[in-house]
């Protein structure tokens, strides 16, 4: 969704580069890539402030956003809703926005809260909604779009999680002159191999770990660990560097995926220019 392509009034010609892309490992035995959105400008971050509110999974679509070249807007929804705490999840995401990601809380059902947006929604410029089922995405795209458009539903009480309301991609015109993209909620966020831990709002402790005594430091009980004497200190959050490994090693597994995924498709071309070689001195063409 957001491919832009060369048409002649007819048919296309063409489909022009990506200028960025978000993509995730799709689920399966073989390695393989799924593009969310191309050629988009923002990704707003969605997510609930009942009990969607997860800075792990926050941290996870940032991991994704930011590789794909985009910027990323973490929306809080749900700031209405009796028992949230905007204050206190600002404060949890207070790491990320000292990586300047902006955090807005807001009730995407309130078209003057939502205006907050406008800032990433000029003429030209497109967005890309993601988060889990439940979030308020649709509820948002109907706020900015000042009607009733897209089919929305209460979620589950117990855990606030929602039921797939938005089964499809959609590409919508807004009227400020941009274009939104609104997506189906995803369980799974695995990366391709290709992020820099740094994308997913770890630029600061990438930075830290950098002061660490040896280079493969793990960040566990090596000695001289920066990370583990900054945790010790209070500089940084267990939980956060806990997902940090987590991710570091996801991440490292699928680069070593998709570099055995490009070796073999090398292997195939190399063996294919040997057979056709083979068959045109076997076979001369008259």
């Amino acid at each position: 969704m957001g491919d832009w392509v060369l048409h002649d009034g007819k048919r296309i010609l063409a489909m022009l580069p990506r200028r960025s892309a978000i993509k995730r490992a799709a689920a399966g035995e073989h390695y393989q890539q799924q593009v969310i959105a191309a050629n988009v400008d923002t990704a707003f971050v969605v997510c609930g402030l009942d009990a969607d509110f997860n800075p792990r999974r926050i941290e996870r679509y940032l991991l994704l956003v930011g590789g794909g070249g985009v910027q990323p807007v973490v929306v809080l929804t749900k700031a209405d809703r009796d028992g949230t705490d905007a204050d206190a999840a600002q404060a949890a995401l207070a790491d990320l926005r000292a990586q300047g990601v902006p955090v807005l809380a807001l009730n995407a059902k309130d078209p003057q809260a939502v205006a907050a947006l406008a800032a990433w929604l000029g003429p030209g410029r497109t967005a890309v909604l993601v988060g889990s089922s439940g979030a308020g995405k649709s509820t948002l795209t109907n706020s900015l779009l000042g009607e009733q458009r897209m089919k929305t539903a209460e979620v589950r009480e117990h855990d606030s999680r929602g039921r797939h309301t938005t089964t499809h991609r959609a590409l919508i015109a807004l009227p400020s002159g941009a274009c939104l993209v609104d997506t189906p909620g995803m369980r799974e966020l695995k990366p391709t191999g290709e992020e820099e831990l740094a994308d997913g709002g770890f630029g600061d402790l990438e930075a830290i770990a950098a002061q660490c005594r040896f280079n493969d430091c793990a960040h566990q009980n090596e000695p001289g660990c920066a990370v583990r004497a900054a945790i010790e200190a209070g500089e940084l959050d267990g939980a956060r560097v806990a997902n940090y490994l987590k991710l570091r090693d996801e991440v490292a597994g699928a680069a070593d995926r998709l570099a055995n995924r490009l070796a073999q498709k090398s292997d195939a071309r190399v063996q294919n220019k040997a057979l056709r070689k083979r068959l045109d001195e076997k076979y001369p063409r008259r």
